[in-house]
Protein backbone atom coordinates (compact mmCIF):
# COMPACT_ATOMS: atom_id res chain seq x y z
CA UNK A 1 0.00 0.00 0.00
CA UNK A 2 1.43 3.39 -0.99
CA UNK A 3 2.09 5.78 1.89
CA UNK A 4 1.99 9.52 1.25
CA UNK A 5 2.40 11.47 4.45
CA UNK A 6 4.94 13.76 6.08
CA UNK A 7 5.76 11.26 8.81
CA UNK A 8 5.34 7.51 8.60
CA UNK A 9 4.65 7.39 12.30
CA UNK A 10 6.20 5.50 15.20
CA UNK A 11 5.32 1.84 15.45
CA UNK A 12 5.04 0.04 18.72
CA UNK A 13 7.88 -2.21 19.74
CA UNK A 14 7.81 -4.76 22.55
CA UNK A 15 10.69 -4.23 24.89
CA UNK A 16 12.56 -7.35 25.87
CA UNK A 17 13.09 -8.61 22.33
CA UNK A 18 16.48 -6.92 22.17
CA UNK A 19 19.63 -6.99 24.23
CA UNK A 20 19.68 -4.20 26.81
CA UNK A 21 23.13 -3.46 28.09
CA UNK A 22 23.22 -2.07 31.61
CA UNK A 23 26.28 0.00 30.83
CA UNK A 24 24.21 2.12 28.49
CA UNK A 25 22.04 3.31 31.34
CA UNK A 26 24.79 3.70 33.91
CA UNK A 27 27.28 5.88 32.10
CA UNK A 28 26.18 6.89 28.63
CA UNK A 29 27.98 6.16 25.39
CA UNK A 30 30.90 4.19 26.73
CA UNK A 31 31.88 0.63 25.94
CA UNK A 32 31.72 -1.29 29.18
CA UNK A 33 35.16 -2.21 30.43
CA UNK A 34 36.84 -0.63 27.41
CA UNK A 35 39.77 1.63 28.26
CA UNK A 36 38.99 3.71 25.20
CA UNK A 37 35.88 5.08 26.88
CA UNK A 38 35.15 8.42 28.43
CA UNK A 39 32.12 8.49 30.68
CA UNK A 40 29.45 11.01 29.74
CA UNK A 41 26.36 12.28 31.50
CA UNK A 42 23.89 10.72 29.08
CA UNK A 43 23.66 8.17 26.31
CA UNK A 44 25.46 9.16 23.15
CA UNK A 45 23.34 10.37 20.25
CA UNK A 46 24.23 9.42 16.67
CA UNK A 47 23.73 11.50 13.54
CA UNK A 48 24.68 10.29 10.06
CA UNK A 49 24.54 12.80 7.21
CA UNK A 50 24.82 11.00 3.88
CA UNK A 51 25.32 12.90 0.64
CA UNK A 52 24.32 11.36 -2.69
CA UNK A 53 27.03 11.10 -5.38
CA UNK A 54 29.42 13.57 -3.74
CA UNK A 55 32.76 13.77 -5.53
CA UNK A 56 36.01 13.19 -3.65
CA UNK A 57 37.19 16.69 -4.44
CA UNK A 58 33.88 18.54 -3.92
CA UNK A 59 34.47 19.70 -0.32
CA UNK A 60 36.75 22.45 0.86
CA UNK A 61 38.46 20.16 3.37
CA UNK A 62 39.15 17.69 0.52
CA UNK A 63 40.63 20.28 -1.80
CA UNK A 64 37.83 22.20 -3.53
CA UNK A 65 38.61 25.86 -4.19
CA UNK A 66 35.25 26.50 -5.90
CA UNK A 67 32.53 24.88 -3.77
CA UNK A 68 32.21 26.47 -0.32
CA UNK A 69 31.61 24.06 2.56
CA UNK A 70 32.59 26.00 5.70
CA UNK A 71 30.49 23.91 8.08
CA UNK A 72 31.78 20.53 6.93
CA UNK A 73 35.29 21.99 6.93
CA UNK A 74 34.73 23.12 10.52
CA UNK A 75 33.37 19.67 11.37
CA UNK A 76 36.67 18.23 10.15
CA UNK A 77 38.69 20.78 12.15
CA UNK A 78 36.73 19.81 15.26
CA UNK A 79 36.97 16.08 14.61
CA UNK A 80 38.64 13.51 12.37
CA UNK A 81 38.97 13.44 8.59
CA UNK A 82 39.61 10.13 6.82
CA UNK A 83 41.66 9.80 3.65
CA UNK A 84 41.03 6.08 3.03
CA UNK A 85 37.30 5.62 3.60
CA UNK A 86 35.42 3.44 1.12
CA UNK A 87 31.87 2.88 0.00
CA UNK A 88 30.89 -0.80 -0.15
CA UNK A 89 29.64 -0.28 -3.72
CA UNK A 90 29.98 2.28 -6.53
CA UNK A 91 26.22 2.99 -6.59
CA UNK A 92 23.64 3.95 -3.99
CA UNK A 93 21.31 1.11 -2.91
CA UNK A 94 24.06 -1.44 -2.09
CA UNK A 95 25.93 1.11 0.03
CA UNK A 96 22.78 2.08 1.91
CA UNK A 97 22.01 -1.57 2.60
CA UNK A 98 25.56 -2.12 3.89
CA UNK A 99 25.41 0.97 6.10
CA UNK A 100 22.24 -0.21 7.81
CA UNK A 101 23.07 -3.94 8.06
CA UNK A 102 26.84 -3.88 8.56
CA UNK A 103 27.12 -6.52 5.82
CA UNK A 104 28.76 -6.63 2.43
CA UNK A 105 26.19 -5.92 -0.32
CA UNK A 106 27.06 -9.32 -1.77
CA UNK A 107 25.83 -10.99 1.41
CA UNK A 108 22.67 -8.86 1.50
CA UNK A 109 22.00 -9.56 -2.18
CA UNK A 110 21.49 -5.93 -3.22
CA UNK A 111 24.22 -5.44 -5.80
CA UNK A 112 22.99 -2.56 -7.94
CA UNK A 113 20.69 0.42 -7.49
CA UNK A 114 17.10 -0.74 -7.06
CA UNK A 115 14.61 -0.03 -9.81
CA UNK A 116 11.14 1.35 -8.94
CA UNK A 117 9.46 -2.00 -9.46
CA UNK A 118 12.02 -4.05 -7.46
CA UNK A 119 11.66 -5.63 -4.05
CA UNK A 120 13.39 -4.16 -1.02
CA UNK A 121 15.71 -4.86 1.90
CA UNK A 122 14.37 -7.95 3.64
CA UNK A 123 12.75 -7.36 7.00
CA UNK A 124 14.80 -10.29 8.32
CA UNK A 125 17.87 -8.07 8.68
CA UNK A 126 18.49 -6.42 12.04
CA UNK A 127 19.53 -2.90 11.12
CA UNK A 128 21.56 -0.51 13.24
CA UNK A 129 18.38 1.54 13.65
CA UNK A 130 16.57 -1.47 15.04
CA UNK A 131 19.39 -2.19 17.47
CA UNK A 132 19.30 1.38 18.74
CA UNK A 133 15.51 1.36 18.96
CA UNK A 134 15.63 -1.82 21.05
CA UNK A 135 17.73 0.16 23.49
CA UNK A 136 15.29 3.07 23.81
CA UNK A 137 16.67 5.38 21.15
CA UNK A 138 14.31 7.59 19.16
CA UNK A 139 15.12 6.84 15.53
CA UNK A 140 14.44 8.98 12.49
CA UNK A 141 15.19 8.76 8.78
CA UNK A 142 14.91 11.86 6.60
CA UNK A 143 15.28 11.77 2.84
CA UNK A 144 16.45 9.15 0.39
CA UNK A 145 15.65 5.57 1.35
CA UNK A 146 16.12 3.71 -1.97
CA UNK A 147 16.03 0.27 -0.37
CA UNK A 148 12.71 -0.71 -1.89
CA UNK A 149 10.61 -0.57 -4.99
CA UNK A 150 7.43 1.48 -4.83
CA UNK A 151 3.80 0.44 -4.88
CA UNK A 152 3.16 3.32 -7.28
CA UNK A 153 5.31 1.52 -9.84
CA UNK A 154 3.87 -1.93 -9.16
CA UNK A 155 6.29 -3.25 -6.55
CA UNK A 156 4.55 -6.09 -4.73
CA UNK A 157 6.14 -5.39 -1.34
CA UNK A 158 7.13 -1.84 -0.47
CA UNK A 159 9.66 -1.99 2.38
CA UNK A 160 10.04 1.29 4.19
CA UNK A 161 12.40 2.70 6.82
CA UNK A 162 9.70 2.22 9.45
CA UNK A 163 9.92 -1.50 8.67
CA UNK A 164 13.59 -1.43 9.66
CA UNK A 165 13.68 0.19 13.07
CA UNK A 166 12.95 3.83 12.30
CA UNK A 167 10.19 5.49 14.30
CA UNK A 168 9.83 8.32 11.81
CA UNK A 169 10.35 8.60 8.06
CA UNK A 170 10.22 12.16 6.71
CA UNK A 171 10.54 13.87 3.32
CA UNK A 172 11.24 10.59 1.58
CA UNK A 173 10.55 9.26 -1.89
CA UNK A 174 7.32 7.36 -2.59
CA UNK A 175 8.07 6.78 -6.28
CA UNK A 176 10.98 7.05 -8.66
CA UNK A 177 13.20 10.00 -7.73
CA UNK A 178 12.14 13.26 -9.35
CA UNK A 179 15.11 14.28 -11.50
CA UNK A 180 15.43 17.93 -10.56
CA UNK A 181 11.95 18.50 -9.11
CA UNK A 182 13.47 20.11 -6.03
CA UNK A 183 10.86 22.79 -5.25
CA UNK A 184 7.55 22.27 -3.49
CA UNK A 185 5.24 20.57 -4.43
CA UNK A 186 8.05 18.33 -5.80
CA UNK A 187 6.22 17.25 -8.94
CA UNK A 188 8.39 16.33 -11.93
CA UNK A 189 7.19 17.78 -15.22
CA UNK A 190 3.63 16.61 -15.99
CA UNK A 191 3.52 13.72 -13.51
CA UNK A 192 0.36 13.30 -11.45
CA UNK A 193 1.74 13.41 -7.91
CA UNK A 194 4.74 14.52 -5.90
CA UNK A 195 7.57 12.03 -5.85
CA UNK A 196 8.01 12.78 -2.13
CA UNK A 197 5.99 12.06 1.01
CA UNK A 198 5.57 15.80 1.62
CA UNK A 199 1.90 16.83 1.74
CA UNK A 200 2.22 20.37 3.01
CA UNK A 201 4.67 23.25 2.68
CA UNK A 202 6.41 24.33 5.89
CA UNK A 203 8.97 26.92 4.82
CA UNK A 204 8.31 30.50 3.66
CA UNK A 205 8.72 31.46 0.03
CA UNK A 206 9.67 28.80 -2.49
CA UNK A 207 10.33 25.72 -0.37
CA UNK A 208 13.49 23.96 -1.55
CA UNK A 209 14.01 20.27 -0.88
CA UNK A 210 17.40 20.42 0.87
CA UNK A 211 16.15 23.28 3.06
CA UNK A 212 13.07 21.27 4.02
CA UNK A 213 15.19 18.26 4.94
CA UNK A 214 17.55 20.41 6.99
CA UNK A 215 14.54 21.95 8.75
CA UNK A 216 13.15 18.52 9.62
CA UNK A 217 16.56 17.37 10.90
CA UNK A 218 16.86 20.28 13.32
CA UNK A 219 13.23 19.79 14.36
CA UNK A 220 13.88 16.09 15.06
CA UNK A 221 16.80 16.97 17.34
CA UNK A 222 14.71 19.55 19.19
CA UNK A 223 11.82 17.12 19.69
CA UNK A 224 14.09 14.37 21.02
CA UNK A 225 16.59 16.44 22.99
CA UNK A 226 15.63 14.77 26.26
CA UNK A 227 16.18 11.20 25.09
CA UNK A 228 18.91 9.43 23.13
CA UNK A 229 18.34 9.65 19.39
CA UNK A 230 19.62 8.32 16.07
CA UNK A 231 19.13 10.57 13.07
CA UNK A 232 19.87 9.36 9.55
CA UNK A 233 19.77 12.40 7.26
CA UNK A 234 20.03 10.93 3.78
CA UNK A 235 20.21 13.69 1.18
CA UNK A 236 19.05 13.38 -2.41
CA UNK A 237 21.69 15.99 -3.27
CA UNK A 238 23.75 16.42 -5.33
CA UNK A 239 22.49 13.55 -7.50
CA UNK A 240 21.67 14.57 -11.09
CA UNK A 241 19.73 16.26 -12.51
CA UNK A 242 21.39 18.90 -10.35
CA UNK A 243 19.02 21.80 -9.73
CA UNK A 244 20.23 24.13 -7.00
CA UNK A 245 18.50 26.79 -4.95
CA UNK A 246 18.26 29.87 -7.12
CA UNK A 247 20.15 32.33 -4.92
CA UNK A 248 23.08 29.99 -4.48
CA UNK A 249 23.15 29.15 -8.19
CA UNK A 250 23.50 32.84 -8.99
CA UNK A 251 26.24 33.17 -6.38
CA UNK A 252 28.32 30.50 -8.12
CA UNK A 253 27.61 31.82 -11.62
CA UNK A 254 29.11 35.12 -10.48
CA UNK A 255 32.01 33.38 -8.76
CA UNK A 256 33.16 31.56 -11.91
CA UNK A 257 31.80 31.20 -15.41
CA UNK A 258 30.20 27.74 -15.78
CA UNK A 259 31.96 25.26 -18.02
CA UNK A 260 30.49 23.97 -21.24
CA UNK A 261 27.51 21.66 -21.06
CA UNK A 262 27.95 17.92 -21.37
CA UNK A 263 24.40 17.50 -22.69
CA UNK A 264 22.65 18.94 -25.73
CA UNK A 265 19.30 19.00 -23.97
CA UNK A 266 18.00 19.43 -20.42
CA UNK A 267 14.44 18.72 -19.26
CA UNK A 268 14.40 21.72 -16.93
CA UNK A 269 15.53 24.06 -19.69
CA UNK A 270 13.00 22.58 -22.12
CA UNK A 271 10.19 23.14 -19.62
CA UNK A 272 11.30 26.77 -19.37
CA UNK A 273 11.01 27.10 -23.14
CA UNK A 274 14.76 27.13 -23.69
CA UNK A 275 16.91 25.14 -26.10
CA UNK A 276 20.05 23.28 -25.10
CA UNK A 277 21.36 23.76 -21.56
CA UNK A 278 21.65 27.54 -21.07
CA UNK A 279 20.84 27.18 -17.35
CA UNK A 280 24.04 25.12 -16.84
CA UNK A 281 22.46 22.05 -15.23
CA UNK A 282 24.98 19.85 -17.05
CA UNK A 283 28.06 22.07 -16.94
CA UNK A 284 31.06 19.75 -16.91
CA UNK A 285 33.10 22.04 -14.66
CA UNK A 286 32.31 24.89 -12.28
CA UNK A 287 28.72 23.71 -12.31
CA UNK A 288 26.72 26.32 -10.35
CA UNK A 289 23.87 23.92 -9.56
CA UNK A 290 26.21 21.26 -8.21
CA UNK A 291 28.01 23.82 -6.05
CA UNK A 292 24.71 25.29 -4.82
CA UNK A 293 23.37 21.87 -3.79
CA UNK A 294 26.54 20.92 -1.93
CA UNK A 295 26.67 24.26 -0.13
CA UNK A 296 22.99 23.75 0.77
CA UNK A 297 23.84 20.37 2.31
CA UNK A 298 26.68 22.11 4.13
CA UNK A 299 24.23 24.69 5.51
CA UNK A 300 22.27 21.82 7.05
CA UNK A 301 25.38 20.47 8.75
CA UNK A 302 25.92 23.91 10.22
CA UNK A 303 22.34 24.11 11.49
CA UNK A 304 22.60 20.65 13.06
CA UNK A 305 25.84 21.52 14.88
CA UNK A 306 24.41 24.87 15.98
CA UNK A 307 21.35 23.13 17.44
CA UNK A 308 23.53 20.58 19.25
CA UNK A 309 25.61 23.38 20.71
CA UNK A 310 22.50 25.33 21.70
CA UNK A 311 21.05 22.29 23.49
CA UNK A 312 24.44 21.41 25.03
CA UNK A 313 24.38 18.03 23.32
CA UNK A 314 27.56 18.39 21.26
CA UNK A 315 29.89 16.37 23.49
CA UNK A 316 27.33 13.57 23.70
CA UNK A 317 26.67 13.34 19.97
CA UNK A 318 28.58 11.53 17.22
CA UNK A 319 28.17 13.37 13.90
CA UNK A 320 29.23 11.42 10.80
CA UNK A 321 29.36 12.93 7.30
CA UNK A 322 30.02 10.86 4.18
CA UNK A 323 28.75 9.98 0.69
CA UNK A 324 27.14 6.83 -0.69
CA UNK A 325 29.61 6.51 -3.58
CA UNK A 326 31.91 8.61 -5.72
CA UNK A 327 30.72 11.54 -7.80
CA UNK A 328 29.40 11.40 -11.34
CA UNK A 329 32.51 12.24 -13.29
CA UNK A 330 30.51 14.12 -15.93
CA UNK A 331 29.80 17.01 -13.51
CA UNK A 332 31.62 16.44 -10.20
CA UNK A 333 35.30 16.20 -9.46
CA UNK A 334 36.93 13.16 -7.93
CA UNK A 335 40.25 15.02 -7.98
CA UNK A 336 43.17 12.74 -8.84
CA UNK A 337 41.15 9.55 -8.41
CA UNK A 338 40.29 7.57 -11.53
CA UNK A 339 36.73 7.44 -12.91
CA UNK A 340 33.66 7.94 -10.71
CA UNK A 341 30.23 6.61 -9.78
CA UNK A 342 29.52 3.09 -11.17
CA UNK A 343 33.24 2.22 -11.37
CA UNK A 344 35.39 0.12 -9.06
CA UNK A 345 38.29 2.44 -9.66
CA UNK A 346 39.02 4.71 -6.69
CA UNK A 347 36.85 7.56 -7.99
CA UNK A 348 33.78 5.36 -7.72
CA UNK A 349 34.32 3.94 -4.25
CA UNK A 350 36.64 6.18 -2.19
CA UNK A 351 34.50 8.78 -0.43
CA UNK A 352 34.95 11.58 2.13
CA UNK A 353 34.37 10.79 5.80
CA UNK A 354 34.37 13.26 8.68
CA UNK A 355 33.53 12.29 12.29
CA UNK A 356 32.98 14.78 15.11
CA UNK A 357 32.56 13.57 18.70
CA UNK A 358 34.03 16.14 21.09
CA UNK A 359 34.07 13.90 24.16
CA UNK A 360 36.07 11.20 22.37
CA UNK A 361 37.63 12.29 19.07
CA UNK A 362 40.55 14.71 19.22
CA UNK A 363 40.01 17.83 17.15
CA UNK A 364 41.79 18.48 13.84
CA UNK A 365 43.03 14.93 13.31
CA UNK A 366 43.50 13.03 10.08
CA UNK A 367 43.53 9.25 9.70
CA UNK A 368 44.91 7.21 6.81
CA UNK A 369 43.48 4.00 8.28
CA UNK A 370 41.32 1.89 5.96
CA UNK A 371 37.64 2.00 6.89
CA UNK A 372 34.40 1.19 5.09
CA UNK A 373 30.86 2.54 5.42
CA UNK A 374 29.62 -0.91 6.46
CA UNK A 375 31.91 -0.49 9.49
CA UNK A 376 29.58 2.22 10.82
CA UNK A 377 27.23 -0.47 12.20
CA UNK A 378 29.66 -2.11 14.68
CA UNK A 379 31.39 1.19 15.41
CA UNK A 380 28.15 2.84 16.48
CA UNK A 381 27.11 -0.14 18.61
CA UNK A 382 30.58 -0.22 20.14
CA UNK A 383 30.46 3.50 20.90
CA UNK A 384 27.11 3.32 22.68
CA UNK A 385 27.68 0.02 24.52
CA UNK A 386 25.17 -2.16 22.70
CA UNK A 387 26.01 -5.77 21.94
CA UNK A 388 25.10 -6.88 18.42
CA UNK A 389 22.25 -9.30 17.89
CA UNK A 390 23.91 -12.75 17.91
CA UNK A 391 21.60 -13.90 15.11
CA UNK A 392 22.72 -11.11 12.77
CA UNK A 393 26.00 -11.59 10.90
CA UNK A 394 28.15 -8.44 10.82
CA UNK A 395 30.94 -8.08 8.24
CA UNK A 396 31.85 -4.60 9.43
CA UNK A 397 34.73 -3.99 11.83
CA UNK A 398 34.52 -1.35 14.54
CA UNK A 399 36.91 1.54 13.99
CA UNK A 400 36.32 3.00 17.46
CA UNK A 401 40.06 2.49 18.24
CA UNK A 402 40.88 4.61 15.17
CA UNK A 403 38.61 7.38 16.43
CA UNK A 404 40.60 7.33 19.65
CA UNK A 405 43.97 7.22 17.91
CA UNK A 406 44.14 8.00 14.16
CA UNK A 407 47.41 6.10 13.78
CA UNK A 408 45.81 2.78 14.77
CA UNK A 409 45.43 0.51 11.71
CA UNK A 410 41.92 0.00 10.42
CA UNK A 411 40.99 -2.79 8.06
CA UNK A 412 43.64 -4.81 6.24
CA UNK A 413 41.38 -6.06 3.46
CA UNK A 414 38.05 -5.24 1.83
CA UNK A 415 36.11 -6.60 -1.13
CA UNK A 416 33.67 -5.42 -3.79
CA UNK A 417 31.28 -7.38 -5.98
CA UNK A 418 29.51 -5.47 -8.76
CA UNK A 419 28.10 -7.89 -11.35
CA UNK A 420 26.13 -6.28 -14.19
CA UNK A 421 24.21 -7.74 -17.10
CA UNK A 422 25.11 -4.68 -19.16
CA UNK A 423 27.32 -1.63 -18.54
CA UNK A 424 26.02 1.12 -16.26
CA UNK A 425 24.88 4.26 -18.12
CA UNK A 426 27.81 6.12 -16.55
CA UNK A 427 30.30 3.56 -17.86
CA UNK A 428 30.75 1.06 -15.03
CA UNK A 429 31.15 -2.58 -16.03
CA UNK A 430 30.69 -5.97 -14.43
CA UNK A 431 33.62 -6.52 -12.07
CA UNK A 432 34.91 -7.42 -8.62
CA UNK A 433 37.74 -5.96 -6.61
CA UNK A 434 39.88 -6.45 -3.53
CA UNK A 435 42.14 -4.11 -1.60
CA UNK A 436 44.73 -5.60 0.74
CA UNK A 437 47.22 -3.18 2.21
CA UNK A 438 48.64 -1.05 -0.57
CA UNK A 439 47.51 -3.47 -3.30
CA UNK A 440 44.27 -3.18 -5.24
CA UNK A 441 43.12 -5.72 -7.79
CA UNK A 442 40.15 -5.38 -10.16
CA UNK A 443 38.79 -8.42 -11.98
CA UNK A 444 36.59 -7.69 -15.00
CA UNK A 445 34.00 -10.43 -15.37
CA UNK A 446 33.13 -10.00 -19.07
CA UNK A 447 36.66 -9.97 -20.48
CA UNK A 448 38.53 -11.79 -17.72
CA UNK A 449 41.06 -8.95 -17.62
CA UNK A 450 42.82 -8.29 -14.32
CA UNK A 451 44.40 -5.03 -13.22
CA UNK A 452 46.72 -4.57 -10.24
CA UNK A 453 47.67 -1.24 -8.64
CA UNK A 454 50.02 -0.13 -5.90
CA UNK A 455 47.88 2.59 -4.30
CA UNK A 456 50.69 3.91 -2.12
CA UNK A 457 52.62 4.89 -5.23
CA UNK A 458 49.72 5.30 -7.66
CA UNK A 459 46.43 6.48 -6.17
CA UNK A 460 45.28 7.52 -9.63
CA UNK A 461 45.54 3.89 -10.84
CA UNK A 462 47.48 4.72 -13.98
CA UNK A 463 50.09 1.95 -13.87
CA UNK A 464 48.72 -1.61 -14.16
CA UNK A 465 51.28 -3.89 -12.49
CA UNK A 466 49.52 -7.23 -13.12
CA UNK A 467 52.14 -8.44 -15.58
CA UNK A 468 55.00 -7.52 -13.25
CA UNK A 469 53.58 -9.21 -10.14
CA UNK A 470 51.86 -12.46 -11.18
CA UNK A 471 52.29 -13.92 -7.68
CA UNK A 472 50.41 -11.00 -6.12
CA UNK A 473 47.68 -11.32 -8.76
CA UNK A 474 47.23 -14.99 -7.92
CA UNK A 475 47.17 -14.30 -4.18
CA UNK A 476 44.50 -11.63 -4.48
CA UNK A 477 42.41 -13.53 -7.02
CA UNK A 478 42.40 -16.55 -4.70
CA UNK A 479 41.29 -14.37 -1.79
CA UNK A 480 38.58 -12.72 -3.89
CA UNK A 481 37.25 -16.08 -5.09
CA UNK A 482 37.23 -17.49 -1.54
CA UNK A 483 35.37 -14.42 -0.27
CA UNK A 484 32.77 -14.70 -3.04
CA UNK A 485 32.15 -18.28 -2.02
CA UNK A 486 31.82 -17.35 1.66
CA UNK A 487 29.22 -14.63 1.07
CA UNK A 488 27.35 -16.41 -1.71
CA UNK A 489 28.30 -13.95 -4.45
CA UNK A 490 27.94 -15.19 -8.00
CA UNK A 491 29.34 -14.01 -11.32
CA UNK A 492 26.57 -13.73 -13.95
CA UNK A 493 26.25 -16.69 -16.28
CA UNK A 494 28.19 -16.31 -19.49
CA UNK A 495 30.71 -13.96 -17.91
CA UNK A 496 34.27 -14.99 -17.23
CA UNK A 497 35.70 -15.49 -13.77
CA UNK A 498 39.17 -16.71 -12.95
CA UNK A 499 37.74 -18.93 -10.20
Amino acid sequence: MKKNCDSLSRRSFLKGTGLLVSAVFSGGGCVGGNSLCKKTSRQTNVIIVLADDLGWGDLGCYGSDFIETPNIDKLASEGMKFTENYAPAPVCSPTRAALLTGQYPARVGILDYLRPEDGGLSRDYVTVAEMLKRNDYATGMIGKWHLTGYAYHGAKDEVRAVDHGFDEELVTEIKGVGNGANYYPYVFRDQEISWTSVTEKKLPGEEYLVDRMNFEAVNFIERHKDEPFFLYLSHFAPHTIVNGRKDLVEKYRKKHKPGKSGRENCYICQDAGLEGDPLNHWAVDHNPHLAAMIENVDEGVGKIVQKLDELRLAKDTIVIFTSDNGGESNITTNAHLRKGKSSLYEGGIRVPLVVRWPSFVKADTVSDSFVNIMDFYPTILDAVSINPDPKHKVDGISFLPVLKDPTVPGRDVMYWHYPLDKPHFLGGVSAGAIRKGKWKLIEFFVTGKVELYDLEADEGEQNNLAAKHPEKVKELLDMLAKWRSEVGAEVPKGQISSK
